[in-house]
């Protein structure tokens, strides 16, 4: 079930609050509008929307809005009900066979856990099972790393588009030399382009990207443990079996968020 993601506004909040209170902390409060040119939003934000243009198929750009808003959303992952829902599937598997599992499928929500249990009530063998839901587990990696992909372009593009107006603003700077009111505006155009193009990269498209791929290796590991789950079943394993295999995932799944939280532990202790 996906549920709203705090994390990410949360983050975007502080990363703009920083900036915010560097330049209040230097400039003072009417600082603020040195920050800000329409010329320098024009050159970034238009030359990054005609790159990703020129690099993707209209269908793809379509699909940003919808990407942008599964990063605001978090996929609950309940392997301790997964893990129940198979070992009753096996008991049941064991104790009426394989055919009565069918109309247990109408209180699974999940269709991958329907598709790999209706090919096990099919009597297709395990090895074949596997590789058709692995089959469909990569081309869900490879829809996900292509709609991702969109999100790497742009964090490239941003940073460039910044230096090239840069570019322009030392070309008007250097063509009106003899003008002194002149070169601030344009030196102003020259600096902020840049810094528009670090801050959207840095910020939200790397940031979104690497969100993304989380979300992919978390939906992958999912669906591994669903698929353990379907062979345990059609091979008849003891529930009780069954359940001590797949609770191995979840340690595996604790350990590896332990992991992180001492990783990111140790990153601030040396910030």
């Amino acid at each position: 079930m996906k549920k709203f993601d705090l994390m990410t506004p949360i983050g975007l909040f502080l990363g703009l609050t920083v900036l915010l209170m560097a330049v209040i902390a230097n400039a003072g409060p009417s600082g603020l509008g040195v920050f800000f040119d329409w010329a320098s939003v024009f050159i970034v934000l238009g030359g990054l929307m005609a790159a990703l243009v020129v690099n993707f198929s209209l269908k793809e750009i379509l699909v940003v809005p919808k990407m942008m808003l599964e990063v605001f959303k978090s996929n609950e992952q309940d392997i301790n009900g997964l893990i129940d829902t198979f070992v009753e599937l096996s008991g049941k598997a064991r104790r009426e066979g394989l055919l009565a599992l069918e109309a247990s499928l109408d209180e699974v929500n999940d269709r991958f856990i329907k598709k790999g249990i209706l090919l096990a009530v099919d009597g297709i063998e395990q090895d074949v099972i596997k590789d058709i839901l692995m089959a469909e587990v990569v081309a869900m990696e490879d829809r996900h790393r292509h709609a991702r992909s969109i999100f790497e372009r742009a964090a490239e593009y941003a940073p460039a588009w910044g230096m090239i107006g840069t570019l322009v603003g030392l070309v008007l700077m250097l063509q009106n030399m003899e003008d002194p009111a002149s070169l601030g505006p344009a030196m102003a155009l020259a600096v902020i382009t840049t810094l528009y193009g670090a801050v959207l990269a840095n910020l939200v498209f790397i940031p979104m990207a690497a969100k993304l791929a989380n979300r992919t290796e978390e939906e992958v590991f999912l669906k591994q443990i669903i698929i353990e789950g379907v062979i345990g079943v059609q091979s008849g394993q003891n529930p009780k079996i069954l359940e001590e295999k797949l609770s191995a995932f979840n340690r595996q799944s604790k350990k590896k968020d332990e992991e992180i939280v001492t990783q990111q532990g140790e990153q601030n202790a040396e910030a």
